[in-house]
């Protein structure tokens, strides 16, 4: 029995489009059709940032520091900032420092904004342009902080585009936008559909998650026997 040996199966806008509107048992009949399949697909690519982690869309970035400077802006595709460290020295003298990440009511309870040390703690700033607010401010403009990034998913912009999707979430993407579509064009199949998109996302995220060990040990610093 032969097998292909091609592992590039890959769908573009327009073939997600297509396969959607199937599902509503509808074809694309014009370029309205297509236009409304697209926002649709932006939309839901937002709502994936709000189901958890995307593991594919995990960036690492750094930012140089300046000193006396403590509010650092990030990009405009930053959804969130997921750990940090501050880096110092270079070469096999270089070393990365862990910072811990507070809160907006942590960080405005700190009394002196302005006290210059190596960075310890990190505050995000989730603005439209989120932004990254450090404490103690750096005392100085060579160390490096070292985060890593959730960032948005690239629109669909053209049909004839491909999308930065890995291949173990194609089908949760044709039902979502089926289901999504279904809404305005087909609300008799609103239910089934959302119940295969809910489905094949759930399993999709299932797989798409960090397999390091995690284990946890008990304190036992104030245990006494007797």
């Amino acid at each position: 029995m032969a097998v292909s040996g091609s592992t590039n199966f890959e769908l573009d806008v327009a073939d997600y489009i297509e396969e959607a509107f199937e599902r509503c048992g509808l074809e694309v009949r014009n370029g309205y059709d297509l236009k409304t399949a697209k926002r649709s697909m932006n939309l839901m690519f937002a709502e994936w940032a709000n189901r958890g982690l995307n593991q594919w869309t995990i960036e690492q970035r750094t930012q140089t520091v300046t000193q006396g400077t403590a509010a650092y802006l990030l990009g405009t595709d930053v959804i969130d900032v997921l750990s940090m460290a501050v880096r110092q020295g270079t070469g096999t003298s270089q070393a990365d420092i862990n910072m811990s990440r507070i809160g907006r009511d942590a960080f405005l309870s700190i009394p002196n904004k302005n006290t210059q040390a190596r960075p310890t703690q990190f505050f995000i700033d989730r603005q439209i342009i989120p932004e990254i607010n450090v404490w103690p401010t750096p005392n100085n403009s060579t160390d490096i902080l070292v985060f890593d990034v959730l960032t948005r998913i690239d629109d669909a912009d053209t049909t004839a585009n491909t999308l930065a999707v890995p291949f173990r979430f194609y089908p949760c993407l044709a039902a979502g936008l089926a289901y999504y579509l279904a809404i305005k064009k087909a609300p008799d199949k609103v239910t089934m559909l959302k119940s295969f998109y809910e489905e094949e996302l759930s399993r999709a995220l299932a797989e798409d998650r960090d397999r390091a060990s995690f284990n946890i040990s008990p304190n036992l610093q104030n245990y006494r026997v007797g």
